[in-house]
């Protein structure tokens, strides 16, 4: 490898030059001859960083933003656009009243979202109303329960509202995640639609992060293809693009190709500890911290391992005992019948008894 060298490197090759030429000439710092050698070696240094600069645009894993978007569109490539979240809200009001579209709700926090559809609140005096942010990013993602109020509240309904949950929100691709898919694309070019290609071509539509492939799930000439939005579920607005989109560039002999979302199954926990030097309520958020960091870790398709989520609980600091009451056993991913993906539920902490 070509060690760039440094200014002083470079001067001083000047000056050993200048005294090739001319032995008795002064080279001292104080001199003429060091000034002029001086300034030579700064330009040359800005050359020869600029020839680093340039031999890492070569190569798209060590390009700037700029040229790593060049590399990628060379290959059909582009970087993927953020998206809209959607979702759903509670709503109160008179039976009989009527929510219409696009009637704006806004959260505590100044997050924005509008509803989708007409809704008639019905005789339980409640409806439930489809919702869409009016911006985009993985910020308008609503995770749990969440009090917001309608801008103007339309006749006979509530303004205080209930959302419920929103996903599918997502921020524009980062330059980590492009190189990824540009590496992927060349160091696994199209097989004329192996499960890889369909994992690369669900990867380029807007707001899919991850993408699982089924082949053969449901029969031969069968795909399915599960998508997540930010390792949560995306939106059906995601589910349809990536659809009409793989549906064009498959192969045509294909019998099908289904786009699905996961099928969640939240796992509750019921958690009896022993502690020492720690407070309950301090061990609690400890162990949920422990416990979401796991499940983020897995995928549609994996089991639940029972062990490994005691082993989380019995590495923490404080924890001199614990025991599962819930869950027991592990849990086998049903991807047969449904692609399940097990998701963290409530989680119960309670005091362990001397037994």
């Amino acid at each position: 490898m070509y060690l760039v060298p440094t200014l002083d490197e470079i001067r001083q090759q000047i000056l050993r030059d200048y005294q090739s030429i001319n032995p008795t000439i002064d080279i001292s710092v104080d001199s003429d001859t060091f000034a002029r050698a001086s300034s030579l070696a700064a330009v040359a240094e800005g050359l020869y960083a600029h020839q680093k600069w340039l031999i890492k645009q070569f190569f798209p894993d060590s390009s700037d933003t700029e040229y790593l978007e060049k590399h990628a569109g060379l290959r059909g490539l582009r970087r993927k656009n953020a998206t809209y979240a959607d979702g759903q809200a509670t709503v109160t009001g008179l039976t009989g009243a009527v929510i219409a579209a696009e009637i704006q709700i806004k959260t505590d926090d100044n997050r924005f979202y509008q509803t989708t559809q007409a809704v008639t609140i019905g005789e339980s005096g409640t409806a439930v109303v489809n919702i869409k942010s009016l911006a985009m990013g993985s910020q308008q993602n609503v995770n749990k329960a969440t009090a917001a109020s309608f801008m103007s509240a339309p006749t006979g309904v509530q303004s205080d509202v209930v959302i419920t949950k929103v996903t599918g929100g997502t921020d524009a691709e980062t330059d980590a995640s492009l190189l990824a898919r540009l590496l992927e694309l060349i160091r696994r070019p199209p097989a004329g639609g192996n499960k890889y290609d369909y994992k690369n071509w669900a990867l380029e539509v807007d707001g899919v992060d991850a993408a699982y492939v089924y082949p053969l799930r449901r029969g031969l000439g069968t795909v399915d293809i599960a998508i997540t939005s930010n390792n949560a579920l995306p939106s059906d607005d995601t589910v349809t693009r990536c659809q009409n989109y793989i549906d064009i560039v498959r192969p045509v002999t294909a019998v099908e190709s289904r786009v699905v979302k996961p099928d969640v199954t939240q796992i509750n926990f019921d958690i009896k500890v022993k502690v020492d030097g720690l407070t309950l309520p301090a061990i609690t958020a400890t162990i949920n911290s422990g416990l979401t960091a796991y499940f983020d870790t897995l995928r549609p398709g994996d089991d639940l391992i029972v062990s490994q989520l005691e082993a989380i609980v019995s590495d923490i600091v404080g924890v001199v005992d614990r025991r599962f009451t819930t869950p027991t056993a592990n849990r086998k991913a049903d991807v047969i019948n449904k692609i399940e993906w097990f998701r963290l539920g409530n989680v119960t902490v309670t005091e362990l008894l001397n037994e």
